[in-house]
């Protein structure tokens, strides 16, 4: 039986021309990337950095998070925390209720399609309006984000205009990027203005300071911060950083990493409300940190690798399957290889543990990653643990204990390898009608009619 992630990935594989789309530009975020980094001994070394300062925070999460809270709260910033999507919804919730608005306006957040906050908004009859363009343009369609650096990456201009026309139709643009960029800057422009309540993600929290560190490029998220009367912010915990000063090589591998830019348009640093001095920036600010099962992944010693992620998305625009497939064939709010290892910490083995087979383990991931998380090891650790969840008592487990039994004992080695040797006539044309997705894609390997062994005897060699 098929699963649901092979259903998405046939429809996926299916659709153009989203497939053409993805393709064309992670080819050129690779090229980006790849001039943006033009000295490899220079690349490394800034890798280093970024790793060491990431190993150092989770190292000392508990500390730096305490220390974070004590800054934010003494430069006047509400400081909250969230278990679970549910209680960070039910935190935004109890804010923008306590303020009459009805709508607010929404900087792009991951964070914020994890704990589906959208969803929970409309629920409550509050409408979220969405300022950066890639977001409002999937927004309109009712689509999820497929990059988490740009959300509408398998959309061509065409099909941007086609959306628009679907919610326009009584105004006059037509398909060049630039009308419809200044179509989408005068509609959202007339709401920036209108909303009492903002609503953003984090890139870096920095504990020494109480600093908020936003990068953004068209601005959307500088007026979602500034203009209205409420900010709230909301992260996860492992976003912490211990200084200021370690900010920079962060900022140069993230934009880097991302798009090849050397830096952002805006680099956005928050140290609290507006104060009496102060002309503009919000009169009320609040941080929600969220955990949704980051301190169980950070308790790990090997997991804990994964909460490095500064979510560049250079995994994604850099992984065969990503590039083929896009992020809705994931269906999961982070795509490729992350998605493949924090999903299914986040939402359970069970339920998202089959990601893990949607990679190739070419390691082309873990050779971009800036903060070098071992992707393909994590994703190994996560097929291994689904298969003993998923084997306990069945034929796979039974199956594995035999061929480990057979490998721990030279003697029983060279007899399985001679019984298949002997036998291959018959194995190798078996092996092509096995009904398996691997045979169906592959050419199965033909096994030899004489072992290593013998050969390397023939040749004159012994054991000895």
């Amino acid at each position: 039986m098929s699963s649901p992630l092979r259903q998405r990935f046939r429809q996926a594989l299916a659709r153009e021309p989203a497939r053409g789309n993805i393709a064309r530009a992670m080819s050129g975020l690779v090229a980006k990337r790849r001039a943006a980094f033009p000295d490899p001994a220079a690349l490394e070394a800034l890798r280093d950095q970024g790793q060491a300062i990431r190993d150092q925070a989770l190292d000392n999460l508990p500390d730096l998070l305490q220390e974070l809270e004590a800054k934010c709260t003494a430069n006047g910033i509400r400081v909250h925390w969230a278990r679970a999507a549910e209680e960070a919804n039910a935190q935004v919730l109890e804010i923008v209720r306590a303020t009459g608005a009805d709508a607010v306006l929404k900087g792009k957040s991951m964070v914020s399609e994890e704990i589906g906050l959208n969803a929970a908004l409309a629920e409550a009859g509050i409408e979220a309006l969405e300022t950066d363009l890639g977001e409002w343009i999937i927004q309109l369609a009712g689509e999820a984000p497929s990059h988490i650096v740009a959300p509408a990456v398998h959309l061509d201009r065409r099909e941007v205009a086609a959306r628009f026309r679907a919610h326009f139709p009584d105004l006059d643009f037509g398909e060049d990027i630039t009308d419809l960029t200044a179509l989408a800057r005068r509609l959202l422009r007339e709401r920036f203005a209108q909303m009492r309540i903002g609503i953003s993600g984090v890139n870096f929290l920095v504990a020494e300071t109480g600093t908020l560190c936003l990068v953004e490029n068209e601005g959307n998220g500088r007026l979602c911060t500034t203009l209205p009367e409420v900010h709230i912010a909301i992260t996860g915990i492992e976003k912490v950083i211990a200084r200021l000063d370690q900010l920079p090589p962060l900022l140069r591998l993230l934009t880097r990493g991302a798009t090849g830019q050397p830096i952002t348009t805006y680099v956005n640093l928050i140290t609290g409300p507006r104060r009496a001095d102060e002309r503009d920036g919000p009169r009320d600010l609040h941080l929600i940190l969220l955990d949704n099962g980051r301190a169980r992944l950070q308790a790990d010693p090997e997991l804990r690798a994964t909460l490095r992620c500064i979510r560049c998305g250079a995994c994604m625009n850099h992984c065969p399957v990503y590039s083929r497939v896009g992020g809705h064939g994931y269906g999961t709010v982070y795509p490729g290889p992350l998605g493949a290892v924090l999903e299914p910490r986040l939402h359970g083995l069970a339920l998202q543990g089959e990601l893990a087979e949607a990679s190739s383990l070419c390691g082309a991931c873990a050779e971009v990653c800036p903060v070098r998380i071992p992707l393909p090891q994590l994703i190994r650790r996560v097929r291994l643990d689904r298969a003993r969840i998923a084997s306990s008592g069945r034929a796979q487990g039974r199956l594995w204990s035999l061929w480990a039994s057979i490998q721990a004992h030279p003697a029983r080695t060279r007899a399985f390898n001679r019984a298949l040797a002997l036998l291959s006539p018959l194995i190798n044309p078996a092996l092509r009608w096995l009904p398996s997705p691997w045979t169906r894609t592959r050419e199965p390997p033909n096994l030899a009619r004489q072992t290593l062994a013998e050969l390397a005897r023939q040749e004159g060699f012994r054991d000895d």
